[in-house]
């Protein structure tokens, strides 16, 4: 009697050991049980000091911006990024600031990054870990929260004052053809001249102002004309917003009016 092959055995990888910073002992318990939950073994510690001696042993870094003493885990990231070049680095803070991204892989908010932000950031550097690092702009987490809030099936788009987008929602992506990354960057004033052209000094007195705007009969607005549509009416709100760098900027929202009957 011939013997049936054996079948090759696989060992399961190892868990992913994530390091913790955090000085609120609070925090550093609910943040170990949700990734141990998830998976993940967690090495917790309470400041500097503790990560450094766990440098060696970890895959992925998640540092606390603000920790007591007058320590911030930016120090931490610096000594890791020298030690290990490799390993990735989130950075939590309640802020985010202008100077942000510097040797961090990531930058999450709290109060704005769910559970879930974490876990997906975890995710995604854990597949690259053994090579170069990734770079994530911290600013999608603290836009994307606000157009989520707004709600998906209205256009939104944020500006600094002169008409550079920071952020746009899917909506507005697909209403003007483009990929969402497309826009960050750019001035719609210079892409999109026919369209905007009355709305430059809306943005900058918004911005400067901080007052709200709100117009429900400008037809021009995201709305060039396009063969076979007819054209709609636009109930258009602009109002002021903190910039991620501190900066005055502008929220524009849009969404169709219902056409009056004609009967």
């Amino acid at each position: 009697m011939i013997a049936e092959p054996r079948q090759p055995r696989f060992a399961s990888p190892p868990p992913v050991r994530v390091l913790l910073l955090d000085d609120e002992p609070l925090n550093l318990l609910l943040r170990t049980a949700t990734l141990r939950q998830n998976g993940y073994e967690c090495v917790p510690t309470a400041n500097i000091e503790e990560a450094v001696m766990q440098f060696d042993q970890i895959d992925i870094a998640v540092l606390d911006y603000h920790l007591g003493a007058g320590q911030f885990g930016t120090e931490a990231a610096a000594l890791l990024r020298r030690r290990r070049p490799h390993v990735p680095i989130i950075i939590l803070s309640s802020t985010i600031e202008y100077y942000f991204g510097g040797v961090e892989d990531m930058h999450l908010l709290k109060g704005y990054s769910s559970v879930e932000d974490l876990l997906s950031a975890l995710r995604a550097l854990e597949a690259n870990r053994h090579g170069s690092s990734s770079v994530v702009d911290a600013r999608d987490f603290y836009y994307s929260r606000l157009s989520l809030a707004i709600g998906a099936d209205v256009i939104v788009q944020i500006f600094d004052k002169n008409g550079v987008w920071l952020h746009c929602n899917a909506a507005a992506a697909r209403h003007f053809g483009q990929s969402i990354e497309w826009f960050t960057g750019r001035n719609i004033f210079e892409e999109m001249p026919d369209i905007m052209r009355d709305w430059r000094d809306v943005i900058a007195t918004v911005a400067v102002t901080r007052e709200t705007y709100i117009d429900r009969t400008h037809r021009g607005l995201t709305n060039e004309p396009r063969a076979g549509r007819p054209t709609q009416l636009w109930s258009v709100l602009a109002f002021p917003i903190s910039l991620h760098d501190g900066r005055s900027g502008v929220v524009l929202t849009a969404r169709t009016l219902p056409q009056p009957s004609l009967a």
